[in-house]
């Protein structure tokens, strides 16, 4: 029987550890992977996430101003790493955004949150929707930043590679504008990054670390090389030069010993989807990115394929949207998961439509 690649061993001794390739959706390697934890700063990813989601929604800009209260600043202004907001100053979303996910800012998350949600409640609920939705069932938010809050806050490793390829697929341009920088010029201060793999790593590109004395050293990270992309969690480090030192290795060690067998390209149709009530009696799908499956780099493996989706679908179908999951089975390994989303809008039906799809699904 074949044998998967050894994992480094920098990885010893870590409690939760996971390494996916996106592209296939393929557990490489998991260590306590739906353990729930703490994430520290790794929840300014969700609020990032958040924030991306408003702005596409045309709720929030990106040059939108807001003021900084005097109780966010009372309570954030240098709290931990921090933009050192000040009372009645007047910051955009977008430099918010800078500070949240470069700088790590508690105050840059609070003032978001209030200058949008209304307030930590209503920012939460935004948080937890979207979690909701993403499938992260395993996550709970209490805060817009991640500091420590007696466990209402907490997350799993799947959830954040969820969290993560969400943003990634869904969010291409933010997340290059927002992730992946090790500074951040806010006025006349320079504000750096822990990151520890970008600049390091050929193709990282972020996301986030996170440090409380109760959650240790985590890590979500990601890169790319050649079209594939890789995503990881580390959690509960016991110092910040053991996090380095194994997110780099994973990372590296993910790349070296898999490689990916291509299988669909960026665009190219799947399969299709029967939709119900639309103008359209079906839709096309595919996965927006290059969809491969990872094998390890010195042997041939047999794959297997199988799209699942609860059908029909019923109409309207968004352009984009996702319907449906390529499954992805590489002998030996767990399935991986891809999804799969509608190659164009389909509208609601009328009831000469519906007579015509129901003539065509009889003679097809």
């Amino acid at each position: 029987m074949p044998v998967l690649p050894a994992p480094p061993p920098e990885l010893a001794g870590l409690p939760v550890v996971l390494l996916e390739d996106m592209g296939s959706g393929q557990v490489l390697y998991a260590r306590n992977p739906d353990r729930r934890f703490l994430p520290a700063s790794m929840t300014k990813v969700m609020t990032a996430y958040v924030a991306f989601e408003e702005i596409r929604r045309g709720r929030l800009k990106r040059q939108q101003v807001i003021v900084v209260s005097e109780k966010a600043a009372r309570e954030w202004n240098a709290k931990g790493t921090s933009m050192y907001l000040t009372a009645g100053e007047r910051v955009s979303v977008c430099s918010l955004l800078h500070g949240v996910m470069t700088a790590s800012a508690n105050d840059a998350a609070v003032v978001l949150a209030e200058g949008h949600g209304g307030g930590i409640k209503g920012w939460t609920y935004l948080m937890n929707d979207a979690a909701r939705r993403l499938g992260m069932s395993g996550s709970r938010f209490a805060t817009p930043n991640g500091w420590p809050d007696g466990g209402r806050t907490y997350v799993t490793a799947s959830d954040l590679v969820r969290l993560a390829s969400a943003m990634i697929r869904g969010f291409p341009k933010d997340y290059a504008a927002y992730s992946g920088h090790t500074s951040f010029k806010w006025k006349d201060r320079m504000l750096y990054s822990h990151d520890p793999v970008t600049g390091v790593v050929a193709g990282a590109d972020g996301i986030k670390t996170g440090f409380t004395r109760e959650a240790g050293h985590n890590f979500l990270g990601s890169a790319e090389r050649d079209g594939r992309r890789l995503v990881m969690v580390t959690g509960g480090a016991v110092s910040e030069q053991q996090r380095a030192e194994a997110s780099r290795a994973l990372l590296e060690w993910g790349f070296a010993q898999w490689r990916a067998r291509p299988l669909f390209r960026p665009g190219e149709r799947i399969a299709k989807a029967k939709v119900q009530g639309g103008t359209e009696p079906e839709v096309a799908l595919n996965a927006g990115l290059p969809v491969y499956a990872t094998l390890p780099r010195s042997e041939d493996r047999p794959i297997k394929l199988r799209v699942k989706y609860k059908g029909p679908v019923e109409a309207p179908i968004a352009k984009g949207e996702a319907i449906a999951e390529l499954e992805i089975q590489v002998s030996g390994m767990s399935v991986g998961r891809v999804p799969l989303v509608a190659a164009q809008a389909v509208g609601v039906g009328g009831p000469i439509d519906r007579l015509v799809n129901g003539f065509k699904s009889v003679f097809r």
